[in-house]
């Protein structure tokens, strides 16, 4: 799900308005080769999904686009692992509990999810865009025993969210100490099981920094992993990457989100070799996609607001992040078992 944000009406980003501001490429399906992308944040496990993920994911693949699809709870995470595991490369899993999961169960509306057409036109709702969270008690086994399977190529996504805030003085603090206990857990499985971490973080930079910098079992080594869609600031950018992790953008980059950090200055201050491309579909699309749903064949045209935030090539930009996510995560090929 999202390291998720509000955001308002979107900048222009037709072709007219990316010529008029320098962008390499104006024409999106004609500019670059069939260069490889890698997916790194796109729940086709979820309900959204529930009629045609198999579709989605082929389109994808044909496109030469690889997926890493995140659990957000137990359900959403061993489905994960089911539907990687009937490709033989490609397509992986992550598994991990959301913190939007760990409180009292309430309502997600359309505004958290951040559906810009039902945001801007409040109708015409489709089921998924709006969802009741389930409250769930992390458990520790299950979950490892989720990574057993070899699609299974990162702990998460987990973290800590902080948008919505129980009332209460003392609500709100036991809301955010369970956070920190399920994130710490959820920190010492990955380090278990040898796995890179996929870390969600709204509203909660600075808590999650203090976490991870005083934790003492990464006081020696650094931590493997990624902040996904990172709404921080250059200085907390920097921060994380100084704990080893990656920076993950989707998007939200070419959305205008006056409460948040201008994303090219964020951008422009993170080397390629540490940034990872994602979608977080369903949510999220890219205004130049025309759809109303995300989809993981959507993650190019966050490669092409880098490429231009960047001055570099679309085909610079996949290179590089393809690299990153095939490293961090160790993304290869298997054998399909004969049915």
């Amino acid at each position: 799900m999202v390291l998720s944000i509000r955001f308002s009406p979107l900048r222009g980003r037709d072709s007219q308005s990316l010529v008029a501001r320098g962008h390499p490429c104006p024409s999106f399906s004609l500019c670059y080769d069939s260069d490889m992308f890698v997916d790194t944040h796109g729940h086709v496990n979820f309900n959204a999904f529930k009629e045609d993920s198999d579709a989605v994911l082929k389109r994808a693949l044909g496109d030469n686009t690889w997926v890493i699809m995140p659990g957000t709870q137990y359900s959403t995470s061993k489905r994960a692992v089911e539907m990687a595991e009937g490709f033989k490369e490609g397509v992986y899993a992550a598994v991990g509990l959301h913190p939007i999961h760990l409180g009292e169960q309430r309502k997600v509306d359309v505004l958290e999810v951040q559906s810009l057409r039902l945001a801007s036109l409040a109708q015409g709702k489709q089921s998924w865009e709006e969802f009741v969270t389930r409250s769930e008690e992390f458990d520790f086994e299950k979950y490892r025993e989720l990574t057993k399977s070899k699609k299974t190529v990162a702990i998460g996504e987990f973290g800590l969210d902080y948008y919505y805030r129980p009332k209460g003085k003392a609500k709100l603090e036991a809301f955010k100490v369970k956070q920190k206990d399920v994130f710490l857990k959820q920190l010492d499985l990955a380090e278990k099981v040898g796995l890179p971490v996929i870390l969600h973080c709204r509203v909660a930079h600075d808590d999650m920094l203090e976490l991870l910098t005083t934790n003492y079992k990464l006081q020696t080594k650094n931590l493997s992993g990624v902040v996904h869609c990172f709404t921080g600031t250059v200085e907390q950018a920097q921060k994380f990457m100084e704990l080893g992790l990656h920076i993950g953008f989707n998007g939200l980059i070419l959305k205008s989100v006056p409460a948040l950090p201008n994303p090219e200055e964020v951008i422009s201050s993170i080397p390629l070799e540490r940034i990872l491309l994602e979608t977080d579909s369903p949510y999220l699309v890219p205004p130049m996609a025309g759809a109303e749903r995300n989809e993981p064949l959507f993650v190019k045209y966050v490669a092409e607001e880098i490429a231009r935030i960047k001055k570099v090539s679309v085909q610079e930009v996949a290179d590089a992040t393809t690299k990153n996510a095939k490293m961090l995560f160790a993304l290869q090929s298997f054998t399909l078992p004969a049915e």
